[in-house]
């Protein structure tokens, strides 16, 4: 009976550990890792065709160039040779929870299709990806509720892709553009006729009162000439 309960205190503190590191996830209190691939080639690669190391941020200052937008990564886009094996290091700048995932991965290699990176905070994470030779272009986003909508998806083309994804800010238009109603109430609209008053009124006083204010100004200069 001691024996016993001495296993399952084992295997109770060995869950943990084992949980961390399964169906190609890597997980820590930190953020997570899922279907890395730094050696395992595509069927139709005979051969990794280039290294290309990649840093890509993510965070909401990235998003200010984006007219409504609230979150980004820092690039849009990269175009890589077919064949090529990809070095990522992700950094999130955030304080809040942001992923880096890329689709429509050969899912014999990438379990669902998928590579991902996620950080449940400001911090870094490195990972490797080898892409197939196929013409094409991938989506890179995160797919935390609204993050995608709000900003934060790019593409990566191989072999200069297949086409441009929709969305992609700074690059493509959108599918459904963001509309922003203005709500015009009673004192919005009486501030906004003071103020197109007071602009006439300034522009007809200056028309009217043009000739005396270039007398004055020429009675001026007459008097500091005859005082130098």
């Amino acid at each position: 009976m001691k024996k016993f309960l001495v296993g399952l205190l084992l295997i109770s503190a060995l869950q943990p550990v084992i949980a961390m590191e399964h169906g190609g996830m890597i997980m820590d209190e930190k953020g997570m890792i899922m279907n890395a691939n730094p050696n395992r080639l595509p069927r139709d690669c005979p051969q990794i065709s280039e290294n290309v190391d990649i840093i890509i941020r993510a965070g909401q200052q990235y998003a200010e160039k984006f007219t409504g937008k609230m979150f980004a990564f820092d690039t849009q886009e990269w175009d890589v040779k077919p064949c090529a094996k990809i070095n990522i290091t992700f950094i999130n700048d955030d304080q809040i929870r942001h992923q880096l995932m890329i689709h429509g991965l050969p899912g014999y290699l990438y379990p669902d299709g998928m590579f991902h990176l996620e950080l449940n905070g400001t911090g870094q994470l490195q990972a490797s990806l080898i892409l197939p030779s196929q013409k094409k272009t991938y989506l890179v986003h995160c797919e935390l509720p609204q993050h995608m909508e709000k900003g934060m998806k790019a593409q990566l083309k191989v072999d200069g892709g297949d086409g441009d994804l929709p969305s992609i800010p700074g690059i493509s238009a959108p599918v459904k553009a963001d509309f922003y109603k203005t709500n015009w109430s009673q004192f919005s609209l009486a501030i906004i006729a003071i103020s197109m008053l007071i602009g006439v009124a300034f522009v007809l006083l200056t028309v009217i009162y043009a000739d005396n204010l270039i007398t004055v100004a020429k009675s001026i200069k007459t008097r500091l000439n005859k005082n130098k």
